[in-house]
Protein backbone atom coordinates (compact mmCIF):
# COMPACT_ATOMS: atom_id res chain seq x y z
CA UNK A 1 0.00 0.00 0.00
CA UNK A 2 1.61 3.32 -1.31
CA UNK A 3 1.61 6.22 1.12
CA UNK A 4 -0.59 9.37 0.26
CA UNK A 5 1.91 11.97 -0.31
CA UNK A 6 1.24 15.14 2.17
CA UNK A 7 0.60 18.81 0.88
CA UNK A 8 2.22 21.10 3.40
CA UNK A 9 1.22 24.11 1.56
CA UNK A 10 -2.46 22.70 1.97
CA UNK A 11 -2.43 21.62 5.24
CA UNK A 12 -0.60 24.66 6.29
CA UNK A 13 -2.85 27.29 4.96
CA UNK A 14 -5.76 25.30 6.35
CA UNK A 15 -4.39 25.55 9.73
CA UNK A 16 -4.32 29.07 9.12
CA UNK A 17 -7.36 29.95 7.81
CA UNK A 18 -8.74 27.78 10.60
CA UNK A 19 -6.70 30.13 13.29
CA UNK A 20 -7.72 33.29 11.36
CA UNK A 21 -11.67 31.84 12.07
CA UNK A 22 -11.28 31.31 15.01
CA UNK A 23 -9.46 34.05 15.97
CA UNK A 24 -11.99 36.93 13.98
CA UNK A 25 -14.87 34.80 15.72
CA UNK A 26 -13.56 35.34 19.21
CA UNK A 27 -12.66 39.11 17.77
CA UNK A 28 -16.59 39.57 16.99
CA UNK A 29 -17.87 38.35 20.31
CA UNK A 30 -15.38 40.44 22.35
CA UNK A 31 -17.80 42.04 23.60
CA UNK A 32 -20.19 39.63 24.86
CA UNK A 33 -16.84 37.12 26.35
CA UNK A 34 -17.21 38.61 29.93
CA UNK A 35 -21.33 38.12 29.58
CA UNK A 36 -20.92 34.97 28.30
CA UNK A 37 -18.24 34.19 30.86
CA UNK A 38 -20.54 35.75 33.88
CA UNK A 39 -23.73 34.05 32.87
CA UNK A 40 -21.86 30.58 32.01
CA UNK A 41 -20.62 30.04 35.81
CA UNK A 42 -24.05 31.64 37.49
CA UNK A 43 -26.21 28.81 35.20
CA UNK A 44 -23.11 25.83 36.12
CA UNK A 45 -23.59 26.90 39.73
CA UNK A 46 -27.04 27.38 40.48
CA UNK A 47 -27.91 24.27 37.77
CA UNK A 48 -29.16 22.26 40.83
CA UNK A 49 -31.35 24.98 42.11
CA UNK A 50 -32.52 25.55 38.56
CA UNK A 51 -33.64 21.43 38.46
CA UNK A 52 -35.06 21.51 42.02
CA UNK A 53 -37.33 24.89 41.23
CA UNK A 54 -38.69 22.88 37.47
CA UNK A 55 -39.65 20.16 39.43
CA UNK A 56 -41.70 21.77 42.27
CA UNK A 57 -43.68 23.91 38.98
CA UNK A 58 -45.40 21.06 37.66
CA UNK A 59 -41.71 20.17 35.54
CA UNK A 60 -42.32 23.55 33.36
CA UNK A 61 -38.87 24.71 32.16
CA UNK A 62 -40.12 28.29 31.00
CA UNK A 63 -41.52 29.11 34.73
CA UNK A 64 -38.57 27.82 36.62
CA UNK A 65 -36.31 29.83 34.29
CA UNK A 66 -38.70 32.93 34.91
CA UNK A 67 -38.05 32.16 38.65
CA UNK A 68 -34.22 31.85 38.59
CA UNK A 69 -34.81 34.88 36.01
CA UNK A 70 -35.87 36.80 39.21
CA UNK A 71 -33.76 35.59 42.02
CA UNK A 72 -30.97 36.89 39.62
CA UNK A 73 -32.02 39.79 39.52
CA UNK A 74 -33.35 40.37 42.91
CA UNK A 75 -30.52 38.27 44.52
CA UNK A 76 -26.80 39.20 42.64
CA UNK A 77 -27.39 41.47 40.17
CA UNK A 78 -29.29 44.06 42.11
CA UNK A 79 -27.16 43.80 45.73
CA UNK A 80 -23.93 43.60 43.88
CA UNK A 81 -24.77 47.12 41.85
CA UNK A 82 -25.86 48.24 45.10
CA UNK A 83 -22.72 47.32 46.52
CA UNK A 84 -20.92 49.37 44.11
CA UNK A 85 -23.07 52.73 44.25
CA UNK A 86 -22.87 52.87 47.82
CA UNK A 87 -18.94 53.15 47.44
CA UNK A 88 -19.30 55.43 44.61
CA UNK A 89 -21.52 57.49 45.75
CA UNK A 90 -19.51 58.26 49.54
CA UNK A 91 -16.48 58.99 47.67
CA UNK A 92 -16.18 62.50 48.48
CA UNK A 93 -17.27 61.53 52.24
CA UNK A 94 -14.48 59.07 52.28
CA UNK A 95 -12.01 60.99 50.63
CA UNK A 96 -12.85 64.37 53.62
CA UNK A 97 -12.94 61.91 56.57
CA UNK A 98 -9.17 60.46 55.68
CA UNK A 99 -8.07 64.09 55.04
CA UNK A 100 -9.80 65.15 58.88
CA UNK A 101 -7.55 63.10 60.57
CA UNK A 102 -5.01 65.55 59.96
CA UNK A 103 -6.68 67.75 62.64
CA UNK A 104 -7.19 65.32 65.17
CA UNK A 105 -5.36 64.70 68.30
CA UNK A 106 -4.70 61.36 69.95
CA UNK A 107 -6.06 61.72 73.74
CA UNK A 108 -3.60 59.99 76.47
CA UNK A 109 -3.84 56.16 76.69
CA UNK A 110 -6.52 54.59 78.82
CA UNK A 111 -6.24 53.76 82.22
CA UNK A 112 -8.01 50.22 81.42
CA UNK A 113 -4.40 49.82 78.77
CA UNK A 114 -1.97 50.41 81.49
CA UNK A 115 -3.58 47.43 83.31
CA UNK A 116 -3.36 45.04 80.90
CA UNK A 117 -1.14 42.08 82.00
CA UNK A 118 2.23 41.65 80.06
CA UNK A 119 1.86 44.13 77.09
CA UNK A 120 -0.19 46.59 79.11
CA UNK A 121 3.19 49.07 80.52
CA UNK A 122 5.14 48.57 76.34
CA UNK A 123 1.10 49.31 74.86
CA UNK A 124 0.92 52.49 77.08
CA UNK A 125 4.42 53.61 76.04
CA UNK A 126 3.56 53.17 72.30
CA UNK A 127 0.40 55.52 72.63
CA UNK A 128 2.53 58.36 74.48
CA UNK A 129 4.92 58.22 72.00
CA UNK A 130 2.34 58.47 69.54
CA UNK A 131 0.72 60.97 70.99
CA UNK A 132 3.71 63.08 71.72
CA UNK A 133 4.88 62.64 68.12
CA UNK A 134 1.39 63.44 66.70
CA UNK A 135 -0.96 62.07 64.68
CA UNK A 136 -1.20 64.57 62.69
CA UNK A 137 1.92 63.80 60.46
CA UNK A 138 0.99 59.96 59.89
CA UNK A 139 -2.65 61.18 58.83
CA UNK A 140 -1.34 63.91 56.56
CA UNK A 141 0.98 61.08 54.80
CA UNK A 142 -1.82 58.51 54.58
CA UNK A 143 -4.49 61.36 53.25
CA UNK A 144 -3.93 61.85 49.69
CA UNK A 145 -2.91 57.38 49.23
CA UNK A 146 -6.97 57.08 51.13
CA UNK A 147 -7.97 59.68 47.97
CA UNK A 148 -5.92 58.29 45.68
CA UNK A 149 -6.82 54.50 46.04
CA UNK A 150 -10.49 55.64 46.16
CA UNK A 151 -10.22 57.00 42.73
CA UNK A 152 -8.72 54.46 40.96
CA UNK A 153 -11.39 51.94 42.35
CA UNK A 154 -14.01 54.39 40.99
CA UNK A 155 -12.22 54.24 37.80
CA UNK A 156 -11.86 50.29 37.85
CA UNK A 157 -15.49 50.43 38.01
CA UNK A 158 -16.50 52.96 35.75
CA UNK A 159 -20.15 54.57 35.35
CA UNK A 160 -22.73 52.05 36.75
CA UNK A 161 -24.57 52.89 33.42
CA UNK A 162 -22.28 50.37 31.76
CA UNK A 163 -22.32 47.82 34.67
CA UNK A 164 -26.19 48.00 34.77
CA UNK A 165 -25.86 47.32 31.60
CA UNK A 166 -23.26 44.72 31.34
CA UNK A 167 -25.23 42.93 34.25
CA UNK A 168 -28.49 42.81 32.05
CA UNK A 169 -26.67 41.21 29.10
CA UNK A 170 -25.61 38.54 31.84
CA UNK A 171 -29.00 38.07 32.93
CA UNK A 172 -30.31 37.97 29.18
CA UNK A 173 -27.51 35.30 28.15
CA UNK A 174 -27.93 33.19 31.73
CA UNK A 175 -31.46 33.09 30.89
CA UNK A 176 -31.08 31.62 27.43
CA UNK A 177 -28.93 29.23 29.19
CA UNK A 178 -31.52 28.12 31.72
CA UNK A 179 -33.80 27.31 28.94
CA UNK A 180 -31.07 25.54 26.48
CA UNK A 181 -29.08 23.96 29.26
CA UNK A 182 -29.07 20.37 28.11
CA UNK A 183 -28.17 21.28 24.77
CA UNK A 184 -25.26 23.33 25.31
CA UNK A 185 -24.05 21.02 27.75
CA UNK A 186 -24.05 18.45 25.44
CA UNK A 187 -22.51 20.21 22.67
CA UNK A 188 -19.42 20.76 25.39
CA UNK A 189 -18.87 17.33 26.47
CA UNK A 190 -19.18 16.10 22.75
CA UNK A 191 -16.44 18.82 22.12
CA UNK A 192 -14.36 17.27 24.81
CA UNK A 193 -15.04 14.00 23.88
CA UNK A 194 -14.16 14.03 20.21
CA UNK A 195 -10.47 15.89 21.66
CA UNK A 196 -10.13 13.40 24.48
CA UNK A 197 -12.13 10.99 24.30
CA UNK A 198 -13.49 9.75 27.75
CA UNK A 199 -11.23 11.84 30.05
CA UNK A 200 -12.15 14.68 27.82
CA UNK A 201 -15.79 14.36 29.29
CA UNK A 202 -14.48 13.94 32.73
CA UNK A 203 -12.97 16.61 32.82
CA UNK A 204 -16.21 18.72 31.58
CA UNK A 205 -17.94 17.50 34.72
CA UNK A 206 -14.64 17.87 37.08
CA UNK A 207 -15.10 21.61 35.57
CA UNK A 208 -18.91 22.36 36.45
CA UNK A 209 -18.48 20.77 40.34
CA UNK A 210 -14.97 22.84 40.32
CA UNK A 211 -17.32 26.37 39.33
CA UNK A 212 -19.68 25.23 41.75
CA UNK A 213 -17.28 24.39 44.74
CA UNK A 214 -16.03 27.96 44.39
CA UNK A 215 -18.89 29.67 43.97
CA UNK A 216 -20.37 27.95 47.26
CA UNK A 217 -17.04 28.20 49.43
CA UNK A 218 -16.25 32.09 48.15
CA UNK A 219 -19.52 33.67 47.49
CA UNK A 220 -20.99 32.33 50.20
CA UNK A 221 -18.64 32.68 52.65
CA UNK A 222 -18.10 36.42 51.75
CA UNK A 223 -21.60 37.02 52.26
CA UNK A 224 -21.76 35.06 55.50
CA UNK A 225 -18.50 37.47 56.77
CA UNK A 226 -19.59 40.61 55.44
CA UNK A 227 -22.81 39.89 56.92
CA UNK A 228 -21.83 39.53 60.29
CA UNK A 229 -19.35 42.02 60.28
CA UNK A 230 -21.83 44.51 59.13
CA UNK A 231 -24.58 43.67 61.88
CA UNK A 232 -21.26 44.05 64.56
CA UNK A 233 -20.43 47.51 62.88
CA UNK A 234 -23.82 49.00 62.74
CA UNK A 235 -24.11 47.33 66.64
CA UNK A 236 -21.26 48.88 68.15
CA UNK A 237 -22.18 52.27 66.69
CA UNK A 238 -18.86 52.45 64.19
CA UNK A 239 -19.73 55.47 61.26
CA UNK A 240 -20.04 54.25 57.70
CA UNK A 241 -21.49 51.02 58.74
CA UNK A 242 -22.95 50.50 54.96
CA UNK A 243 -20.23 51.55 53.29
CA UNK A 244 -17.86 49.18 55.30
CA UNK A 245 -20.39 46.35 54.32
CA UNK A 246 -20.01 46.58 50.91
CA UNK A 247 -15.65 46.83 51.39
CA UNK A 248 -15.69 43.72 53.66
CA UNK A 249 -17.48 41.93 50.69
CA UNK A 250 -15.78 42.93 47.93
CA UNK A 251 -12.48 42.32 49.96
CA UNK A 252 -13.93 38.77 51.08
CA UNK A 253 -14.77 37.99 47.44
CA UNK A 254 -10.67 38.74 46.52
CA UNK A 255 -9.96 36.50 49.40
CA UNK A 256 -8.72 39.37 51.65
CA UNK A 257 -11.03 38.70 53.98
CA UNK A 258 -13.24 41.37 56.16
CA UNK A 259 -10.39 41.33 59.13
CA UNK A 260 -8.72 44.39 57.40
CA UNK A 261 -11.84 46.38 58.18
CA UNK A 262 -13.14 45.29 61.13
CA UNK A 263 -9.48 45.89 63.21
CA UNK A 264 -9.11 48.98 62.22
CA UNK A 265 -12.92 50.13 63.89
CA UNK A 266 -12.03 47.89 67.05
CA UNK A 267 -9.00 49.78 67.28
CA UNK A 268 -11.35 53.35 66.57
CA UNK A 269 -13.62 52.06 69.46
CA UNK A 270 -10.86 51.60 71.70
CA UNK A 271 -9.36 54.86 71.11
CA UNK A 272 -12.81 56.47 72.09
CA UNK A 273 -12.27 54.94 75.08
CA UNK A 274 -15.16 52.69 74.28
CA UNK A 275 -14.03 49.53 75.66
CA UNK A 276 -17.51 47.71 76.04
CA UNK A 277 -18.26 47.98 72.58
CA UNK A 278 -14.94 47.67 71.22
CA UNK A 279 -14.80 44.38 73.15
CA UNK A 280 -17.75 43.26 71.56
CA UNK A 281 -16.81 44.26 67.90
CA UNK A 282 -13.22 41.97 68.57
CA UNK A 283 -14.98 39.11 69.56
CA UNK A 284 -17.26 39.89 66.13
CA UNK A 285 -14.01 39.82 64.38
CA UNK A 286 -12.21 36.86 65.84
CA UNK A 287 -15.42 35.07 64.59
CA UNK A 288 -15.61 36.32 60.96
CA UNK A 289 -12.05 35.72 60.48
CA UNK A 290 -12.49 32.13 62.13
CA UNK A 291 -15.20 31.26 59.50
CA UNK A 292 -12.73 31.88 56.64
CA UNK A 293 -10.99 29.43 57.27
CA UNK A 294 -13.73 26.85 58.12
CA UNK A 295 -16.57 27.47 56.14
CA UNK A 296 -14.89 27.69 52.90
CA UNK A 297 -13.17 24.54 52.62
CA UNK A 298 -16.32 22.59 54.01
CA UNK A 299 -18.02 24.48 51.26
CA UNK A 300 -15.55 23.95 48.26
CA UNK A 301 -15.10 20.45 49.97
CA UNK A 302 -19.00 19.82 48.67
CA UNK A 303 -19.02 21.11 45.81
CA UNK A 304 -15.86 19.52 43.93
CA UNK A 305 -13.12 16.73 45.82
CA UNK A 306 -9.92 18.54 44.76
CA UNK A 307 -6.84 19.29 47.18
CA UNK A 308 -7.94 22.32 49.05
CA UNK A 309 -4.44 24.16 47.77
CA UNK A 310 -4.76 23.33 44.49
CA UNK A 311 -8.31 25.60 44.53
CA UNK A 312 -7.25 28.23 46.62
CA UNK A 313 -4.04 28.81 44.29
CA UNK A 314 -6.48 28.67 41.45
CA UNK A 315 -8.75 31.63 43.43
CA UNK A 316 -5.60 33.97 44.18
CA UNK A 317 -4.13 33.23 41.15
CA UNK A 318 -6.93 33.94 38.91
CA UNK A 319 -8.25 36.97 40.43
CA UNK A 320 -4.95 38.89 39.85
CA UNK A 321 -4.33 37.55 36.10
CA UNK A 322 -8.13 37.69 34.90
CA UNK A 323 -9.91 40.19 37.65
CA UNK A 324 -12.71 39.22 40.05
CA UNK A 325 -14.33 36.83 37.09
CA UNK A 326 -10.66 34.84 37.80
CA UNK A 327 -12.13 33.63 41.29
CA UNK A 328 -13.91 31.12 39.01
CA UNK A 329 -12.04 30.85 36.07
CA UNK A 330 -8.36 30.62 38.53
CA UNK A 331 -9.83 27.10 39.57
CA UNK A 332 -11.60 25.86 36.75
CA UNK A 333 -8.03 25.56 34.93
CA UNK A 334 -5.99 24.28 37.51
CA UNK A 335 -9.01 21.61 38.02
CA UNK A 336 -8.62 20.46 34.66
CA UNK A 337 -4.74 20.69 34.13
CA UNK A 338 -4.53 18.36 37.17
CA UNK A 339 -7.16 15.94 36.37
CA UNK A 340 -5.63 15.74 32.77
CA UNK A 341 -2.37 14.99 34.30
CA UNK A 342 -3.20 12.63 36.73
CA UNK A 343 -4.82 10.54 33.97
CA UNK A 344 -2.21 11.01 31.99
CA UNK A 345 0.00 9.78 34.96
CA UNK A 346 -1.80 6.88 35.78
CA UNK A 347 -2.42 5.91 31.97
CA UNK A 348 1.07 5.85 31.83
CA UNK A 349 1.48 3.75 34.74
CA UNK A 350 -1.34 0.86 33.77
CA UNK A 351 0.50 0.77 30.16
CA UNK A 352 3.99 -0.09 31.87
CA UNK A 353 3.08 -2.53 34.55
CA UNK A 354 1.95 -5.06 32.36
CA UNK A 355 4.55 -5.23 29.29
CA UNK A 356 7.29 -4.04 32.26
CA UNK A 357 6.13 -6.95 34.42
CA UNK A 358 6.49 -4.37 37.28
CA UNK A 359 4.96 -5.15 40.48
CA UNK A 360 3.74 -2.50 43.12
CA UNK A 361 6.18 -2.12 45.50
CA UNK A 362 4.78 -3.19 49.44
CA UNK A 363 3.69 -0.68 51.67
Amino acid sequence: MRDVPRDLPRDMLAVLFIGALIGASFWILRPFLGAIVWATTIVVATWPAMLAVQARLWGKRSLAVTVMTLVLLLVLILPFLAVIGTIVANVDTIVEWARSLATETLPPPPAWLHQLPLVGEQASRAWEQIAAKGIQELAAKAAPYAGDVTRWFVAQVGSLGVVFAHSLLTIVIAAILYAQGETAADGVRRFAGRLAGVPGEAVVRLAAQAIRGVALGVVVTAMVQSALGGIGLAVAGVPFAGVLTAVMFLLAVAQVGAVPVLVPAVIWLYWIDDVAWGTFLLIVTIVVGTLDNILRPLLIKKGVDLPLLLVFAGVVGGLIAFGLIGIFVGPVVLAVAYSLLDAWVRDGQETRSPSGGREPSPK
